[in-house]
Formats: structure tokens, sequence, C-alpha cells
């Protein structure tokens, strides 16, 4: 198992979920895909005006036999890459920021040696060079036996920016796409020194309240959230059990949000229909490069009915938490899946969804 299916977090501004379409009144069509797949989570598919499915699978609780619900809320791994991703566009556009400026320019006493030679840009695309936040952490078995420092003592922001977001640089900036989560602590950094406040609360300000997102954020794992499904992982030949405690805020701005899937609905139409940041910014974050990496998304093609499909794809995964994104560009359709264990494929569920409802 490689680094990234561990702990890798790939209308109106206020859309509110849509009336029920045709498709929705029988739900036979998606269930019985969904259900073999061994899905356990929350389940949205939207087509233009019509919700076709909105449905929980599975328990979101298994001591108690809680069943997900279409309410239930997640940690969405990340996808909180593009909320970010999304907060550096905007500010961008407002000149606060500048895409091709170094590290250094915003925060000064960055003390790694990407400092002035990493630009925000290349962290956005995950090609900074900088070495990789969870080198070494390749396996639930090697973190069962060695544990996480990074995800599994307190830390602040400042802290994990200085203790693991710092290193050397491991490849030139610019040369090689390295799926990091050091990248996004930075801008998640940089987005607070820009707006001098927390990453939350800007998040709140810029996305959550003006869309009315009301189960999304970065909560602390002190707060009681309601309806947060908990989060299972199975091993190798092992039976499925409870994730590895961790402190969930210290994948912070790469990884560390819970939301529901009625909220990352409203965040998708917004966003792709142009809503959150205007026309030409929004191509630039969907502008693919190394690896075919936008702006905290993958972005690619693929094919139903004979026919060739752009997409943006934003999946997450931390242990248990298996999440997906799956915007289709040129078609008004949404697959979202919020999962609480990493018993389904969601990117291949995912997909087998679209290319369903396409060819239906």
């Amino acid at each position: 198992m490689n680094r990234r299916n561990f702990v890798a977090t790939a209308g109106a501004a206020a859309t509110a979920l849509l009336p029920r379409g045709a498709f929705a009144r029988s739900l036979s069509p998606l269930q019985p895909l969904i259900t073999a797949s061994g899905f356990c989570g929350t389940a949205l598919v939207a087509r233009g005006s019509a919700i076709l499915l909105h449905q929980g699978f599975g328990p979101a609780e298994r001591n108690f036999q809680t069943p997900c619900r279409p309410d239930t809320r997640y940690r969405i791994a990340s996808i909180t890459k593009l909320f970010t991703a999304t907060l550096i566009v905007q500010l961008a556009g407002e000149g606060k920021l500048d895409l091709d400026r170094t590290i250094g320019t915003y925060l000064p006493q960055y003390p790694g040696p990407a400092r002035d030679r990493s630009t925000l840009r290349q962290l956005l695309h995950h090609t900074s060079g900088i070495e990789n936040f969870d080198k070494g952490l390749t396996s639930f078995a090697g973190a069962q036996r060695s544990g996480m420092p990074a995800y599994q003592m307190p830390h602040s922001t400042d802290d994990l920016l200085n203790l693991f977001a710092s290193g050397a640089l491991a490849h030139q900036p610019g040369s090689v796409f390295d799926y990091n989560n050091a990248d996004f602590i930075i801008l998640g950094k940089i987005i607070e020194a820009v707006e001098l406040s927390s990453f939350d609360q800007i998040l709140q300000r810029r996305i959550c309240q003006p869309l009315g997102l009301t189960a999304t954020g970065l909560f602390p794992s002190r707060h009681i959230q309601p309806a947060l499904a908990s989060t299972y992982y199975r091993d190798t030949g092992q039976p499925l059990g409870n994730d590895l405690p961790v402190y969930a805020e210290n994948w912070y701005a790469a990884g560390g949000m819970t939301s529901t899937t009625a909220d990352v609905l409203k965040f998708a139409q917004a966003l792709f229909h142009g809503n959150l940041i205007p026309g030409p910014a929004l191509a630039e974050l969907l502008t693919p490069g190394l690896e075919d990496y936008g702006f905290g998304l993958w972005i690619g093609t693929l094919e139903a009915n004979g026919r060739k499909y752009h997409f943006a794809q934003r999946p997450g995964r931390i242990m248990g938490a298996n999440t997906l994104l799956l915007q289709l560009l040129d078609e008004p359709l949404t697959v979202i899946l919020l999962g609480n264990t990493n018993l389904t494929d969601t990117d291949r569920l995912g997909f087998d969804i679209a290319k369903q409802v396409l060819t239906s």
C-alpha cells in the first residue's frame, strides 16, 4: 500500500439541494452497484436539477450499529485541499497573493530551504520539491509499530509548519510531482498570514457562510460533532477495526475538514459554476500540470457511450476516511462519496456510477 492510499488527504452561490427527479423515484439503477461495492457511507449523485440519489449505506458507528444517513458528517480528508486551493485563488484574484512569488514572500520566518525557491503555484501543483510530510509512513502496520508523530501528538499549526513541512528540498522545485501534505500545510499558513485570522475563520467567512454550509469546517478533536461517523480500517489479511487514534485537525489545510454530502454538493456547484472564483481563475485552477494535477485536484477524461467527458476528481484518503468528489466539466453530473471504511475503492465506484448514469 502506498503513502497516498494510507494518509493522503485525488446556480446561485448558496445553491440548495434541488428537487429529486424521476431517476430518484427508482433507485434500483444505482443502489445495487453501490451495495455490491461494499461501500459504507453516504452517496449523493446529482445531474443538472435532479438529485438522482442521496442515501446512506451501512453503519456510521459499528458498536451501536448506527446507520449512515444523508445528513451524516464525515472526515472529508483531502477534499479539504480543494477548499484550500479555492481560498488561495480567491486571494490571488484580489491581489493579496501572487502565485508566482515564493513562500518567503508571505512567511518570511519559514525555516526550510524552499523559502526563497518554491512558489505558491508549485505548492498548489505538488511540485514544490519539499521533502514529503509523510516520508517513511507507508503502511498501517508500520504506523502501529512506530506511531505517527505528526498526527498522534497535539500540534499547533506553527508546529506542523516548522517540524514537518520545512524539510530539505528532495527535488528541484517545479521538476517533479510529489503528492505532499506539506504543500497545503504551507498554503494554509500563507492564507492565515495574509488574512490575519485562523484558517477555519477564513474558511467560514469566505466559503461556508456565503454558501450556507452549516456542517463544514475544521473542528478540533476535543469538540463533539453531532452525527460524525466513526472511521474503520482493514489492513491486508486483518479484520476491519477502529482507525488508529489521531488528532484529525493535524491534517489542517491538507485534510482536516469534516462535512456532509449536501454541503460538498453546494460547494461543488458554486465552485464549478464560477460563483466562488471567476471564469479565468477557475480555468487556471482546472488546468492540469504534471501528473494531470491542477490546483488541488486531478483533471482527466472518461469515456462513455463512445464519447469522452472531461472531469475534475478530488479523492481523499486517511485510513478509514475514504471520499470522492467527481465533477464532470462538460456535463452537469456530480458524484460525491463520503465513506468511513477502506473496504471500497471509492475512485472506481465513483467512475462506475458516472458511467452508469451517462449510459442510462
